[in-house]
Order: C-alpha cells, then sequence, then structure tokens
C-alpha cells in the first residue's frame, strides 16, 4: 500500500459499540494526516498510542486530522492530538464537535416530531430524551476546512474526496485513483451493511438516506476501485460482489415490508413494531430509520403511497390506475 514516500498505515482500536474495532488509517505525504480518531475512551487511546509508536510515530506527529463521518467511533480521540492545526471533514460534522445546543435541540426536535407524523406513541418517543448520552464519546474541536465532493485531500494530491451519503449526512469517503485504493469508513463494509440512518437536512426537511446510500453505492461501482480500506471489517478488493448482496437483500427487505402493507394499510411505526418487536424501544432510531427506509424505497419505486390521518401517515399499496 506504498507509494513513492506516500504510504498508508491501519491503526485499530476497541470501540464499546456492537460493531466491535473501529480502524483509522495513517496517511503520510506533504502532511502527517490521521483519517478517523476512533472513540473517545482509555482503551481507544491506549491502542492509538501502542500501534503509531510500532510504525515510528506518536501523537506529537500528527498535523491533520480527516473525518469520513460523524458517528461516535470516528471522531472520539480527536481533541487528544496536539499538533493538529486542520481537521478537514464535511461540514456537517462541525456542530457535533463544537457542541451546538441550538443544534442538538433541532436535531432532536425533528425525531420527536417526525417520530410523532409515523405513529410513534409519546411512551416511546421519551426514549429519544438520552439522545445526547453518546457525546462523551465524541471529542471537541472545529472544523477549519470543509470538504465536499470532488475536492482534493490537503496534502495529499493524489486523494480525491467522494460523497457517499447514506449512512451519515457528513459521510465522504476518499479515492487514489492513480492505486485504486479507496477508504471507505462506513460506506462501504464487507461484512456487515450499514444502517443509513434518518437525519434532518435542515428544520423542515429529512434526508432519504437508504435511497442515497444505494445510489452512492452503485456510483462506487463506477470507479476503478481496487482496495477498499473500511472502518470496520476486512479490507478487501471485489467491491461488485458485497455490493449486489446488499442491493439483493435490501430488495428482500422491502418485499417483506410490501407484504405487511397488501394485508392493510399501515403506519411506518406498526410496520417497525412488527420487523424488530424486541428492539423498537431501545434502537428507536436505528429500528425506524430501517422502516422508513423501507417506505422510502417502495415509494420511490411507485408501490406505495403515503397519506396523513389525523397527522400520522398511512401507507397503503399503489393501484395501477393512480
Amino acid at each position: 500500500m506504498a507509494v513513492s514516500r506516500h504510504a498508508i498505515h491501519q491503526i485499530t482500536v476497541p470501540t464499546p459499540f456492537p460493531v466491535g474495532d473501529v480502524h483509522m488509517y495513517l496517511l503520510t505525504g506533504d502532511v502527517l494526516t490521521l483519517i478517523d480518531t476512533g472513540v473517545k475512551t482509555k482503551e481507544a487511546w491506549e491502542a492509538l498510542n501502542d500501534q503509531l509508536k510500532s510504525i515510528g510515530y506518536s501523537v506529537h506527529d500528527i498535523e491533520q486530522v480527516v473525518l469520513t463521518h460523524h458517528h461516535p467511533d470516528h471522531i472520539g480521540l480527536i481533541d487528544q492530538l496536539p499538533r493538529v492545526k486542520q481537521i478537514a471533514a464535511h461540514a456537517y460534522i462541525d456542530p457535533w464537535l463544537t457542541r451546538d445546543q441550538v443544534f442538538f435541540e433541532q436535531y432532536e426536535l425533528f425525531y420527536e416530531r417526525f417520530f410523532k407524523r409515523c405513529g410513534v406513541p409519546g411512551d416511546v418517543r421519551s426514549s429519544l430524551q438520552g439522545y445526547r448520552g453518546m457525546l462523551h464519546y465524541i471529542g471537541t474541536g472545529e472544523v477549519t476546512h470543509e470538504l465536499t465532493d470532488g475536492d482534493i485531500l490537503p496534502g495529499h494530491d493524489d486523494w480525491q474526496v467522494i460523497d457517499t451519503k447514506g449512512h451519515a449526512q457528513s459521510h465522504l469517503s476518499f479515492f487514489n485513483e492513480k492505486d485504486g485504493t479507496f477508504i471507505g469508513g462506513d460506506h462501504l463494509l464487507y461484512h456487515i451493511s450499514p444502517n443509513p440512518l434518518l437525519e434532518p437536512i435542515d428544520q423542515v426537511e429529512r434526508a432519504k438516506p437508504l435511497l442515497q446510500y444505494q445510489t452512492n453505492l452503485k456510483k462506487c461501482l463506477s470507479l476503478d476501485i481496487k482496495s477498499v480500506l473500511p472502518g470496520h471489517g476486512p479490507v478487501f478488493s471485489n467491491i461488485s460482489s458485497p455490493i449486489a448482496k446488499q442491493l439483493k437483500e435490501q430488495q428482500e427487505r422491502a418485499s417483506v415490508v410490501y407484504k405487511m402493507i397488501q394485508q392493510k394499510p399501515r403506519t411506518p411505526f406498526e410496520i417497525c413494531k412488527k420487523l424488530f418487536p424486541t428492539q423498537y424501544r431501545t434502537q428507536l432510531v436505528f429500528t425506524m430509520s430501517e422502516t422508513v427506509g423501507q417506505l422510502d424505497y417502495l415509494e420511490a419505486h411507485d408501490k406505495l403511497i403515503a397519506s396523513e390521518e389525523n397527522g400520522v401517515l398511512v401507507y397503503r399499496i399503489k393501484e395501477p390506475s393512480e
């Protein structure tokens, strides 16, 4: 994975989350850059220091941080790197690092309003009050260099920024066209399918993350990717196989939801409860994101129609004449 004086080193640290270990990547070049910073725990900090030492570096050598997305297992140790002057990332990450309280209030209000519209009862929605409990896993800082699709990574002219929204609204990946290396965060994973999570775009609109994710999976097929360096799991090369598998599984999951609605019109929450009978209370954002993603997919393929009854969304099968 080395080209001339440029090299990539994978660093793997533990997380307290079900996904398990997370990978960071140390990128040498004009600037010594760490892509992603793990989770803010003592165990991750020790693992980062040990692995940097084993390849001849320390945290004091890192000059720049680049982030793939804003989830806690990717931005945790960002404030533990004393020489870092520049944080390059999608603009959506900044309020997470700066602890923007207005942003958090609007973020939580989005979930409260949208889930109410999806038919989620108040006692279940109350679980959202603990959403900020993950912040102690996240470092503080400020995005000093905003990245968008098509940009070149600062200090690394061979690396292009690729917009890969879906799993997160801040998600970016990085592609080296010369050698086909793709640093994919949680966008391309070999062993699991990332959950495209519901998030607001602004105060009135929401993203349709599953549709974004599928579009950006297909976009990756148009790139000459030879090796994927993922955020979790093994490095892999043949991207067409896992992408085809994920798209096929998506069709199968949507078919299950379609059959439910064939029986009778249903609210998103009614579908969520049937899909995730034991998980919806403790993992509301994850399970509702999956459910609404299926509905977005079916609606985009002209299979369903949504109407509003007493302020609650109800989905029914779209008839051929409609």
